[in-house]
């Protein structure tokens, strides 16, 4: 949090302990042995305030996402692991990136130099927890700017107290007199599905405040006035191309960024993205130089001078302030980048890309319907994930079918030779494959699928997706060898081994076990305590000063 003038803040942190689910939430710093490179400590100050002028009074939030700097530093999360292990892809801790959570207030105050009382409250996290930080804030920053330090460390302490946030578990999270009920999604929950009902209202007085999702935004009003382009928008982000979100403000601006790289899901948005991005950063030159390509990027902006210096963008999305009524609003048209030139640039989508599939007028039809019939828009918004939801699985299901094929199969994994390999990734194979197992199976969509098959081959996501799963079925095959181990006859085995070749298994074994441990392998518990007695009975069977070497640590 922080006061002064808008173009030059007096920033800094304000933020509860809680080690397992925030950093830090500068005039007060919370927890104060958090530590923050001076250059993060100024991309936060100029990131919690409006990047232009802003006349509007009052309150608003907005989010941001920040690159850590000067390497790596110890973490104080625990377990970090388990929970990315067990956390749908989209909603893991994240190591090299901050996310920042800002309540903004500005009011008019003659007694400041300029007229008005601005300041922020910024809560920092690596979870993208954005509708939990969001509700947290409402609570606490209109408390703190009336207590100030007082109530913040009172708050501190509650967040303390909280209990890890454990994929799958509905927690009860109690702060200022409040209990905030939130379940935490898990990878093994179905795509799609409703949220778990929370559990133990009956017994928590006063009733909790049960937030239906931690992180999903309303996409439907998010999207409003691009819905009918919402194919194009899908593949822009799809194929990781460079987009800028030009909006009227940071609340504007955030929203839509999350919003577009949750188009995806389950599919994780691999490239760089920033809900708000300002002149001060520290990437503007990166970003705003003509010398080479834009970068796989995705950056929301709200300063009109970024619509000079990012006229060499290839994708530029131009928003207008939300107005939220019964109709839907008028819709921005797709335009030609060479008319962004203006300061008063009307909005619209400025882009030369055309889409590879056809339009889903359906949709548009089901969600028109739905507003003549003045459906929450909660249910439009269900509507519009389901169909997103539905389009990028039936992208992304043949290519786990393929990637299936390419496991050996399990009977060639055999105790004593190293397991096989996974077959080399082929693209020209996989795309004959289509002809009888596309996308066309699972959905309605025409166009040129195959083409864009090999766009999504040279994109960040596609890397990104790759190397994930390549590393999920290499565990899974050092697990299936494990349990192969386990299942041998390990006695009969050693009757014609020579001392040298028992005493190698011993060295595999144990280097086996400390891999399943450091990745960790998908194996149970007891097939690690069987692999320890089998390592107990090779060493056993050994003469007695090669047992005293095996055994010393």
């Amino acid at each position: 949090a922080g006061s002064g003038a808008l173009g030059s803040p007096v920033c800094g942190i304000v933020g509860p302990r809680g080690p397992d689910w925030l950093c830090s939430l500068f005039q007060l710093v919370y927890p104060h042995d958090f530590r923050l490179t001076e250059k993060e400590k100024t991309s936060i100050c100029y990131l919690s305030f409006p990047d232009s002028y802003s006349g509007g009074l009052g309150d608003t939030q907005f989010s941001f996402r920040l690159r850590q700097s000067g390497g790596a530093r110890n973490s104080p999360f625990q377990d970090d692991g388990r929970y990315n292990r067990e956390a749908p892809v989209t909603l893991q801790r994240e190591a090299a990136h901050y996310f920042g959570y800002v309540y903004f207030r500005q009011v008019k105050d003659s007694s400041m130099r300029r007229g008005y009382f601005q300041k922020s409250l910024v809560l920092v996290s690596r979870l993208p927890y954005v509708n939990l930080f969001q509700c947290l804030l409402q609570l606490i920053a209109p408390e703190y700017f009336d207590k100030l330090e007082p109530c913040l460390e009172a708050v501190c302490n509650e967040i303390d107290q909280w209990p890890p946030p454990a994929p799958g578990q509905t927690l009860n999270l109690p702060v200022m007199g409040v209990v905030i009920q939130v379940r935490i999604p898990s990878r093994v929950d179905k795509p799609g599905s409703s949220p778990v009902k929370p559990c133990n209202q009956e017994n928590l007085l006063p009733a909790p405040l049960v937030l239906p999702s931690v992180h999903e935004l309303d996409l439907f009003r998010c999207f409003q006035p691009v819905l009918i382009h919402i194919q194009l928008l899908w593949e822009l982000m799809l194929l990781g191309e460079p987009v800028v979100v030009m909006a009227p403000s940071p609340a504007v601006s955030s929203e839509m960024v999350l919003a577009l790289t949750s188009c995806l899901a389950p599919l994780r948005y691999c490239c760089d993205f920033r809900p708000y991005f300002t002149i001060h950063d520290s990437d503007f030159k990166e970003f705003t130089t003509r010398t080479q390509a834009p970068p796989n990027i995705l950056v929301g902006v709200t300063n009109p001078f970024f619509i000079k210096t990012l006229q060499h963008w290839p994708h530029v999305l131009r928003l207008g302030e939300l107005r939220l009524s019964g109709e839907l609003p008028k819709q921005v048209k797709v335009k030609k980048l060479a008319k962004l030139k203006t300061l008063d640039t009307k909005p619209g989508i400025y882009t030369s890309y055309k889409t590879f599939l056809h339009k889903d007028k359906t949709l548009i039809k089901r969600l028109l319907k739905g507003m003549q019939r003045k459906r929450p828009s909660e249910v439009q918004s269900a509507l519009l994930r389901r169909h997103l939801l539905e389009l990028t699985q039936s992208f992304i299901i043949p290519l786990e079918h393929y990637l299936a094929s390419l496991m050996p199969l399990q009977r060639a994994i055999t105790p004593w030779k190293n397991p096989p390999q996974i077959r080399p990734f082929c693209q020209e194979d996989f795309l004959r494959s289509l002809e009888h197992a596309g996308p066309q199976l699972t959905c309605v969509l025409r166009g040129d699928w195959l083409g864009l098959y090999r766009r999504f081959f040279k994109s960040p996501n596609f890397d990104g997706w790759f190397r994930q799963r390549h590393r999920e079925m290499t565990q899974k095959l050092e697990a299936l060898h494990l349990e192969a181990i386990c299942e041998a006859d390990i006695v009969a085995w050693m009757k014609d081994k020579s001392e040298v070749e028992i005493v190698d298994l011993v060295l595999k074994l144990r280097e086996k076990l400390v891999r399943a441990r450091c990745q960790p392998l998908p194996v149970k518990e007891e097939t690690l305590q069987r692999v320890r007695l089998y390592i107990d009975t090779i060493i056993g069977s050994l003469p007695q000063d090669l047992q005293a070497v095996l055994h010393h640590p």
